[in-house]
């Protein structure tokens, strides 16, 4: 049975709290002051301390200070009243678990009590964990994936992976590379929708010095560190016709030309291609070159979305857990209670998978544990809010035209009318388009969009 020490000089909520829980199975020793404390932590063995910060003497950081210092310390949850933001920076540089403000709510100081003391709690779930992989998951898709990732990767051939933002294509691509013959290679990744033509010739082919204003060496591309190994063309279905054009000519010879160069050199690179595009429409339509997508095609694989594998929560849930325990050097954390599972099962997940660990991040950092589904649901719509929520705004139709447009034109007045709906927000613009906020900016500078006319 854990103990807990309850400091305060105030015996209404010392009791209060003692009583509180002693009532879910703890003991408890009190002390009004710093000096009782420290007293009762030589006296007794305790796994937690939960004191007051402002006291007559010293105060609760004084107490956290010493406990600090000793060895194998129990962990201190702070209240107070009075908190301001240099009390709770030093409180948590100085070792505390957790931060409570007073006056609190009961429930809430016991959930907060159980993730520190790291209990298993009624509704926690037992989870076997997987076996050790970027990609986690065992939905039937997911293993369909696997067994496509396996036939292709000793293969010395193209691959375009479909699949929706956040949905883990690079990681799907990294796979390829390390289950290849290319291994020892390198592996190089270029987001294609995040840099604009110019830009984005001089990152895959390189430059020399002088191509420039201020180009004062030459610059090895993406293609040539690539050399033996992999490139990963991460949405590719953004490129524009132009540089369609330059791409497919290296595919078709493997040679690389640097800007302002005068010669070639020829790179033995495979070719991984990413996008969240359906890129056979964008053929049907024009917009992406046949046989561009016939040199890039050579196998395709789909990753399936986060809302289609939704049994598989529980698993990433575990797989995200022990991660994020890594980055915040915790030695665990307590959870997922099936009531903070039950609110991630009933998520359409837009984001996919990353939004699932910005997610657990945000909830572990707010309240320590992933026990609470209150604080779960908060992260939920503070990262993607939802139509359900009633926050996402509906997007204005396109108005219809007497004329008939071309597709960038349609594709303008589209992004101008969800623009202004959203009042200018790209953030939430880019979420209704289901687009990246990056892809939404390269757009609006290419299509030379203003909301001032």
């Amino acid at each position: 049975m854990a103990t807990v020490l309850v400091v305060d000089d105030d015996i209404g909520i010392r009791e209060s709290a003692a009583m509180a829980l002693e009532k879910v199975g703890l003991k408890t020793v009190q002390a009004g002051d710093v000096t009782s404390a420290l007293q009762a932590l030589r006296a007794h063995r305790i796994d937690l301390v939960l004191s007051d910060i402002y006291m007559p003497g010293e105060t609760g950081l004084t107490l956290l200070q010493a406990i600090s210092e000793r060895r194998n310390p129990p962990r201190v949850i702070l209240m107070t009243a009075r908190g301001t933001i240099e009390t709770t920076a030093l409180a948590q540089r100085i070792g505390a678990f957790d931060y409570i403000a007073k006056p609190f709510d009961l429930s809430e100081l016991i959930a907060r009590v159980r993730a520190a003391l790291g209990e298993r709690i009624a509704d926690e779930v037992a989870i076997e964990p997987g076996p050790s992989s970027r990609i986690a998951g065992s939905h039937p898709s997911m293993i369909a994936m696997y067994k496509a990732i396996a036939r292709v990767a000793s293969l010395n051939v193209p691959v375009v992976i479909l699949g929706e933002s956040g949905s883990g294509k690079e990681l799907v691509a990294q796979s390829i590379h390390d289950l290849g013959d290319r291994v020892a290679g390198p592996f190089i990744a270029i987001n294609c929708g995040a840099i604009p033509d110019t830009l984005l010739e001089n990152e895959l082919f390189g430059s020399a010095r002088g191509a420039f204003t201020d180009s004062r060496q030459d610059r090895r591309g993406a293609l040539s560190r690539a050399d033996g190994g992999t490139l990963f063309l991460d949405e590719i279905g953004d490129i524009s016709p132009a540089f369609q054009v330059k791409l497919l000519r290296f595919l078709q010879d493997g040679v690389v030309t640097p800007l302002g160069a005068e010669k070639s050199h020829r790179v033995d690179v495979r070719l991984i291609a990413a996008t969240h595009r359906d890129i056979k429409r964008l053929v049907a339509e024009g917009r992406f070159r046949e046989d561009l997508y016939y040199r890039l095609a050579g196998y395709e694989i789909a990753v399936p979305p986060l809302r289609d594998r939704v049994s598989d929560i529980p698993l990433l849930v575990d797989h995200f857990k022990h991660r994020i325990g890594a980055e915040m050097k915790k030695d665990s954390i307590a959870g997922p209670s099936q009531s903070v599972l039950d609110v991630f099962a009933a998520h359409a997940w837009p984001g996919n998978v990353r939004e699932l660990e910005q997610v657990i991040r945000r909830t572990v950092i707010d309240s320590g544990a992933l026990v609470d589904a209150a604080a779960a649901s908060r992260a939920l719509r503070d990262i993607a809010p939802s139509a359900a929520d009633d926050h996402r705004p509906a997007a204005a139709p396109v108005q219809a035209d007497d004329d008939l447009v071309s597709l960038d034109e349609a594709e303008k007045r589209h992004i101008i009318a969800v623009l202004r709906a959203t009042g200018g927000n790209q953030t939430q613009a880019a979420y209704i388009l289901g687009i990246e906020r990056k892809t939404l900016a390269r757009k609006i500078k290419r299509l030379d969009i203003s909301l001032e006319t």
